[in-house]
């Protein structure tokens, strides 16, 4: 009980830190790809702190309790995580938390926040089943949906569903919003439609929304790890380093593929939950 809380203040303490870092890390290396001087490390912090110290200003009060409630589910659902809770309960509170952030969206009547709200649902179409899937693989895999059981498994979860951790990295570079699925909201100013999601949110609230980010990018990363960590404690330094490397992926990703229309992630999301995690499903209840 005493580890678990340990556990769960040391990821709402230095998540926070680590997204930013992670952000930051992501800005300079698109800078390299792009042949340009790019923003130091920290500026996803100035970023931050700036919003702070600005004005807010606000469409009406609704829009900041659901900014509030988004940020509040996404430090919860990580805190379950990591605090080595139930998997479902985990992406249960996660798609809480995104609906939240696209009420907030819809609550300011703009056509902005409205398209890139509309948006936002279609990526939580593409992404939503293959998290679910993913909860159900590792289930399948060790015989638990808790988190403290599957990381004292015998073996990694990787062994029995690669399957599902190939989805998973596809959803994944729709669940970061980056390109080619930067629909609802994007930070590239040649996008047809770069704020979107948060067009008519400023200030604190603003500021709100990218902490929260910065937390989900963690909770993200850790999932990833999961298919790596076991009962072997050299197991999260490989964990780490695959964290790593697909994070860099996604980076690349985001730097050399143009946006796609929506159906076109649509199809290619579903296709490829239903090749990859469908296919691995299917040779675990042979295998069994």
């Amino acid at each position: 009980m005493i580890m678990t809380v340990i556990k769960v203040v040391l990821y709402i303490l230095l998540a926070p830190i680590l997204g930013g870092l992670m952000e930051g890390v992501d800005r300079v290396v698109s800078a390299r790809m792009q042949r340009r001087q790019g923003p130091p490390l920290f500026q996803p912090f100035y970023d931050v702190y700036k919003l702070l110290a600005k004005q807010t200003t606000v469409v009406n009060s609704i829009q900041v309790l659901f900014v509030i409630a988004y940020t509040i589910f996404t430090i919860f659902t990580g805190a379950l995580f990591f605090g080595g809770g139930d998997m479902l309960l985990v992406f249960f509170a996660l798609s809480m938390s995104e609906v939240m952030m696209v009420l907030a969206a819809y609550s300011t009547n703009g056509p902005y926040s409205a398209l890139g709200a509309n948006r936002e649902l279609l990526q939580m179409m593409c992404y939503e089943p293959m998290i679910l899937l993913v909860a159900i693989g590792f289930y399948e895999a060790n015989g638990s949906f808790m988190v403290n059981d599957l990381i004292h498994a015998a073996n990694p979860a990787i062994i029995k569903i690669p399957g599902m951790l190939i989805g998973f990295l596809f959803i994944l570079t729709i669940k970061f919003r980056k390109s080619p699925f930067d629909m609802s909201t994007s930070h590239h100013a040649h996008q047809e439609m770069v704020k979107g999601l948060t067009s008519d949110i400023s200030g604190t609230n603003l500021a709100f929304y990218e902490i929260a980010e910065w937390y989900d990018e963690v909770l993200m990363m850790g999932i990833v790890a999961m298919f790596f960590i076991y009962n072997n404690p050299i197991s999260i330094v490989w964990a780490v380093i695959a964290c790593i490397i697909f994070y860099l992926m996604e980076t690349l990703i985001d730097n050399i593929f143009p946006r796609v229309k929506y159906m076109a992630m649509l199809i290619s999301s579903w296709v490829v939950i239903l090749v990859t995690a469908g296919t691995n499903l299917l040779i675990l209840s042979v295998i069994k």
